[in-house]
């Protein structure tokens, strides 16, 4: 199914277009649909599925069909938990809402900076992304108004329940009109997580995007024991010993990753990293250039390992490991796919070798350790 058959507007369309978006993920071709029409909707969907573009794209096409209400009673409100959800989410809205005929403006607001240039910055915001400490926080200095909301949306709602919102979160629905569009996206349905539904959600639409199970089959698994401060190096030399043209590397922070990235270009290795820290339009770039074949490797955090989708991607390296095996399969999963064959490399410092055990046992498969050059 193409972008067109989900009942977007033109001027989303055209964006999608131009920004190389072909064909919608699962979530999205389930999920456009259904809150187009203005309904609740109950989303249950992995992170890196696609869900952020899932409600992004029908709340700006619905937002399109309605006046704005007056200065700091914000249209639109999407809770998160924490502020790196808050800022790609911005991210995303911007990124898809800059053709509009309208201007909308979209802001994320959280904790553990300054308010007060929040407060000034939401003058006529349209949307606003926020954590639920610092939403009330704004609400009680009289910087914005939920009493014309619209719509409303929760994303990650079960890690907001984990993180300990559920009375912020309270404290907010009692705030907000009883007419409006309830919008609710979890990785998982658990008891609490249904009851906040039966609170929040009138009559939903459910979409549930099933997790694929990796296929394995076709990737050839190779491990290297190799101490970890002579990572960084043994990297280097394999890329270019083996000549590999596009090749993704995982690590386990954000530190490393920018770090690995660096290393890799000062040694003539083009490469870019790719985390939560980065713009949702810095991400995107990046993607687009290394399935390009402009950037030679891209260095990510996890927050890649699911969802990423690159034909014929020949090469996965796990410069550290990932805390969980199911973790490491979604990694190694990025290449090996739609009957092409591709090669995980993994290297294992002393410190690793039993969680990398770990891992094995849990996968079902012995990995083929070798001997390093260097």
């Amino acid at each position: 199914m193409a972008f067109k058959n989900l009942g977007l507007p033109l001027v989303l369309l055209d964006t999608l277009a131009e920004q190389n978006f072909t064909a919608p993920y699962p979530i999205q071709e389930k999920a456009i649909p259904a809150i187009l029409t203005g309904g609740d909707l109950l989303g249950i969907a992995k992170t890196g599925s696609g869900k952020t573009a899932s409600y992004v794209l029908p709340v700006l096409s619905n937002m399109l069909k309605r006046s704005k209400p007056k200065n700091r009673h914000i249209d639109v409100l999407v809770l998160v938990p924490t502020r790196e959800l808050a800022v790609q989410v911005q991210d995303v809205f911007t990124q898809f809402s800059h053709h509009l005929p309208d201007h909308i403006k979209t802001m994320a607001v959280y904790g553990g900076v300054s308010i007060n240039p929040q407060m000034i910055g939401l003058q006529n915001v349209n949307i606003l992304v926020a954590t639920p400490g610092r939403l009330i926080d704004l609400v009680n200095s009289k910087a914005v108004h939920l009493t014309n909301i619209s719509t409303l949306v929760l994303d990650e709602a079960d890690k907001m329940l984990n993180l300990g919102f559920r009375d912020e979160m309270n404290a907010i629905f009692k705030l907000l009109p009883s007419k409006r569009q309830n919008l609710l996206f979890s990785a998982t349905l658990n008891p609490d997580i249904k009851a906040i539904h039966e609170i929040i959600l009138d009559n939903p639409i459910v979409v549930k995007i099933e997790e694929e199970k990796e296929n394995l089959d076709l990737i050839h698994q190779t491990g290297y024991f190799v101490d970890a401060d002579k990572k960084g190096p043994f990297l280097r030399h394999l890329i270019k010993s083996k000549n590999l043209k596009q090749v993704l590397i995982f690590t386990a922070s954000v530190y490393k990753a920018d770090n690995v990235a660096n290393k890799l270009r000062k040694n003539g290795i083009e490469a870019v990293a790719v985390h939560s820290k980065k713009s949702q339009s810095a991400r995107l770039n990046a993607l687009a250039d290394f399935k390009a074949g402009k950037i030679r490797a891209l260095v990510a955090t996890d927050l890649l390992a699911r969802g990423i989708d690159i034909e014929g991607l020949p090469t996965v390296i796990n410069y550290e490991l990932p805390r969980s095996p199911k973790d490491y399969v979604h990694r190694v999963g990025r290449t090996g796919r739609a009957g092409a064959e591709g090669q995980a490399i993994t290297f294992v410092s002393d410190e690793e070798r039993h969680h990398f055990k770990i891992i094995q046992k849990k996968m079902g498969r012995q990995v083929e350790m070798l001997d390093t050059d260097l």
